[in-house]
């Protein structure tokens, strides 16, 4: 559907500069024309949509009453942050949003100065709004100016345990600035925890219900014209008829819960707040994930995250897959394994569904942890499980296990615990951009002693690395997949389990190797297609594990060929480092062995489709082709294709 909704009052709405000269009901009328652009636009890019929809009040609110960019809007995670770039000087581009030089689809400092902090990633928010306000009352100097520091964060992202230290610092301090907790009681996966019950309680005590009706009756008697005010009046009463306790203790003055997408509620709140805050205030909103969009509502994730759609019905449009995903591969074969041996279990920090996890669950709930947003917990919980004689799977994107990396050296590894961890999103990934891309895991596991790294070079391999890996307890041990479909090979039956540190020869060539790991060699394959045209010949080899290395196989192809070409979807300092170090320690080099490392380039890579990131990075079958002949020495004829 290419037709957009019409939107007279939003259309008046160039900045959020421009929402102070309307009133309270005009604010409501554009509070419903912007989640008509919401909805028009995700429809066209695809994206997520659910989080935006559920603030779309909220952020009209406080465009209204704080004075952006002086006051810094802090959006945790970003997803939700759609309607505030519609706002914020960036309608005009929406239409771009994930796209390749288009608009991100999280905050990013670099392309407005309405983003004050980037995000992607949960739970950073309250830290962030914290340095801001002490920075301002430091004289802190910013071309904006720095004024009030608001966080919105949701209840999902305060199961993280930075969320709490943060809040525990700012109690400490004192500083003026304000949280607001957008708890709509779904994350991406139902919200687990403790927190997620409290918070579930802090609305339902009876107490405050039983205030809501006195107050909704006392106010039906009295005459029309003072009924507004004591409709305002009664607002302000119900977001301080609870004591939030935990977060009081903290140091916070809390208010709450109110609707948040309720304007009469939130404006008069706001501007209280604005005008009257001294120290740290949370204020708790309920909100809907998906709000105003019934197939987004009624979708069991409430419309997370979703492809191209039709407006009227909620279809989504998704390209129809030529062969499984790796991650329903990593699932289903984890699934087979776990009904035939009892101790494996799996470990997910709030994505069961986007780890492949969810099958597992279904099966065998017992043996299933979603442990909420905290990736740090989640690798030491897996830690004990293995020390208890489990074999637990740590299921983790590549860019989330970052989080845990503390815990991975001190709890897993140092003590050579057989934690298998399962890593997704490994590479470039396409529209979530460099905040999602798994460019860095094989450096920051290959350096440690005792660990086994693997990657699938297909989805068939990446079976028989799930095989491999329950069947190792000797340590710790990790296989990495990317994002997306596999390349349609023959897939066995069962997982093998792979000798520990042996590649596999692909085909035999001449002059020179190239040595692939991962999901990479595909282009290989191509590339040499295309060298076979010009007569050369490459041998092509899979490497399968970073560490240890295929000792034996390197050092034949290093004496079998003039030159060596690795290649690998990662950072510098991972597998290609590691097999250099390898020759350089056998003195190979010293014999006249050309030798190249294909390689992540030293940038983080602005969203694209995979294959554009892939040639931002020249990692394509024909920068493969380049790299043989320069290394051979090979003049092309004409000019390389773009």
């Amino acid at each position: 559907m290419t037709d957009r909704p019409a939107t007279p009052l939003l259309d008046t709405i160039h900045r959020p500069a421009d929402l102070k000269r309307l009133s309270d009901t005009q604010l409501r009328q554009v509070a419903d024309e912007l989640r008509a652009e919401t909805i028009s636009a995700v429809s066209v890019t695809g994206g997520h949509l659910g989080a935006g929809l559920g603030v779309v009040e909220l952020t009209v609110a406080l465009h209204a009453v704080f004075d952006t960019p002086r006051d810094k809007i802090i959006w945790d995670v970003g997803h939700q942050c759609y309607p505030h770039k519609i706002l914020t000087e960036r309608r005009d581009r929406i239409r771009t949003l994930r796209q390749k030089d288009g608009l991100s689809g999280f905050t990013k400092r670099s392309e407005s100065p309405y983003d004050p902090f980037g995000a992607a990633h949960s739970s950073t928010s309250i830290s962030a709004a914290l340095g801001f306000a002490v920075a301002r009352d430091l004289g802190g100097v910013t071309p904006e100016g720095l004024g009030d520091a608001i966080a919105v964060i949701g209840d999902g992202a305060m199961s993280a345990g930075m969320a709490f230290e943060a809040m525990n610092n700012a109690g400490h301090l004192k500083k003026r600035m304000i949280v607001i907790l957008n708890d709509n009681e779904m994350s991406i996966a139902p919200p687990v925890g403790a927190l997620s019950s409290y918070l579930s309680r802090l609305y339902a005590e009876e107490p405050f219900q039983q205030l809501k009706d006195a107050a909704k009756g006392a106010v039906s008697l009295l005459p029309g014209p003072f009924r507004e005010g004591a409709k305002r009046a009664k607002d302000m009463l119900k977001g301080m008829a609870m004591g939030g306790t935990l977060f009081e203790s903290l140091g916070f003055s809390y208010i709450g819960p109110i609707d948040g997408h309720d304007m009469e509620q939130l404006l008069p709140l706001l501007r209280m707040v604005r005008a009257r805050a001294t120290g740290p205030i949370l204020i708790h909103a309920l909100t809907k994930k998906g709000k105003g969009y019934r197939p987004a509502e009624e979708a069991r994730d409430k419309g997370h995250a979703t492809a191209k759609f039709n407006v009227l019905t909620g279809e989504q449009k998704k390209t129809p897959s030529n062969a499984p995903s790796y991650t329903k591969v990593f699932g289903d074969e984890l699934a087979r394994l776990a009904a035939a041996d009892d101790k494996i279990c799996a470990v997910t920090a709030a994505m069961p569904d986007g780890t492949g996890l969810n099958l597992f669950a279904e099966r065998f709930p017992s043996r299933c942890f979603d442990v909420g947003i905290a990736e740090q917990h989640g690798v030491t919980f897996s830690a004990a499980l293995a020390a208890g004689g489990m074999k637990p799977f740590c299921t983790m994107y590549s860019t989330f296990l970052q989080r845990g990396y503390d815990q991975v050296v001190h709890d897993v590894a140092i003590q050579r615990l057989p934690v298998r961890f399962a890593i997704d999103r490994a590479g470039l990934v396409g529209a979530d951009g460099a905040t999602h891309a798994g460019a860095f895991d094989v450096a920051y596991l290959a350096n440690l002693p005792g660990f086994v790294v693997m990657a699938a070079a297909d989805e068939a391999e990446l079976k028989h690395m799930v095989a491999t890996a329950a069947a190792h307890s000797d340590g710790p041990i990790a296989f990495r997949y990317p994002r997306g479909e596999g390349t349609g090979v023959d897939m066995p039956e069962v997982g093998s389990i792979l000798e520990i540190g042996k590649g596999r020869m692909i085909r035999e060539g001449k002059r020179v190797a190239i040595l692939s790991f991962g999901t990479r060699l595909a282009e290989v394959e191509k590339a040499a297609e295309a060298l076979g045209a010009k007569g050369i010949t490459p041998t092509i080899a899979d490497a399968r594990f970073a560490k240890p290395l295929d000792r034996d196989m390197i050092l034949d192809l290093a004496a079998r060929h003039e030159a060596l070409i690795t290649i690998e979807e990662g950072a510098v300092g991972g597998f290609g480092s590691h097999v250099a170090q390898l020759l350089a320690d056998e003195g190979v080099f010293d014999t006249g062995l050309k030798f190249r490392s294909m390689v992540l380039p030293d940038i983080f890579i602005d969203q694209a489709s995979p294959a554009d990131m892939y040639a931002v990075a020249g990692m394509n079958a024909d920068d493969i082709e380049a790299k043989v002949l320069d290394v051979l020495g090979v003049a092309r004829i004409g000019e390389r294709r773009a």
